[in-house]
């Protein structure tokens, strides 16, 4: 009998292997106190797309967290050559590829040792989005004055527990506004609101993180960001939509079970993703 293939692959300290091989040391200040940042990027033809984009903000994540990036960025690349490369030879689908970078073995307290940080590279099976999601709005709220504003940090669980909030009312996805109460983001995803034939996001002032898709939804969709948007501008808007890495435009048809007037999706929404499909036709590194 042939063995399955492994689900995942994992880049680890210049080793390639299965996932359910690998090892982190116990003491790692990513599992400990969620000291990392990390990327996750859609893989296309073997190709992680937009991985410029992404190794561009991993630098500005781990700058601001003060941790350091022991890896040159033509090494970073070749790691996930290296495990994509395994994956496919392996037969094991990938959808996407996560790099992860942590502060590395140290102390049980907040205090960082003196190890090197620890890299990780690891494939995922491709994920199936639905068409059209439902959000709802959560009552906690982004600080975009805090320390993690806008860095793709480790440092989920908030995170995990507004999506938690955001299944148990049947949604898909959770939202947040800011301490302003200003539209920001979702739990791994930007938003994007149209009102009255404008396409908006949400600006960078409200803490929401600089995704890649939303970034080149800017250039190519004539959207624009605001600082302005609220809560009540996404639940009364004509059309919205999501925006990551993985699910690229995806529309939404209920916000806090409300339906959007346009039925999914809208004219504004299909250009965004028809514009967006056309970069990654064009090139998988714009």
């Amino acid at each position: 009998m042939t063995a399955p293939a492994p689900a995942s692959w994992c880049w680890i300290d210049g080793r390639v292997l299965p996932t359910d091989q690998a090892t982190v040391g116990v003491s790692d200040h990513g599992l400990t106190v969620g000291d990392g940042v990390f990327e996750t990027m859609k893989v296309v033809d073997g190709t992680p797309f937009a991985l410029t984009r992404h190794l561009r903000r991993l630098h500005r994540s781990a700058a601001a967290l003060e941790l350091e990036v022991p890896l040159a960025d033509d090494d970073l690349r070749a790691a996930c050559a290296a495990v994509l490369s395994a994956a496919d030879e392996g037969g094991s689908p990938v959808g996407r590829v996560r790099l992860t970078l942590t502060g590395g073995p140290g102390p049980a307290g907040s205090d960082r040792g003196g190890a090197p940080a620890t890299v990780l590279v690891v494939t995922s099976p491709p994920t199936s989005w639905e068409p059209v999601t439902r959000v709802a709005t959560v009552p906690f709220t982004r600080n975009p004055t805090g320390a993690l504003a806008g860095v793709k940090s480790t440092s989920y669980a908030e995170n995990v527990l507004a999506l938690a909030r955001a299944r148990a009312a049947g949604a898909s996805e959770a939202v947040f506004a800011d301490v302003h109460g200003r539209l920001s983001e979702g739990t791994g995803s930007n938003v994007f609101v149209v009102r009255g034939g404008a396409l908006l996001t949400p600006g960078l002032a409200t803490g929401c993180l600089a995704g890649i898709t939303r970034e080149l939804v800017l250039e190519v969709a004539g959207a624009s960001e605001s600082d302005t948007l609220t809560l009540d501008d996404l639940r009364s808007a004509d059309e919205a939509f999501l925006t990551s890495s993985t699910r690229d435009v995806q529309p939404i048809g209920e916000v806090d079970g409300g339906a959007l007037p346009t039925p999914c999706p809208g004219p504004v929404t299909e250009a965004a993703s028809a514009a967006l499909a056309a970069v990654e036709a064009r090139t998988l590194d714009p």
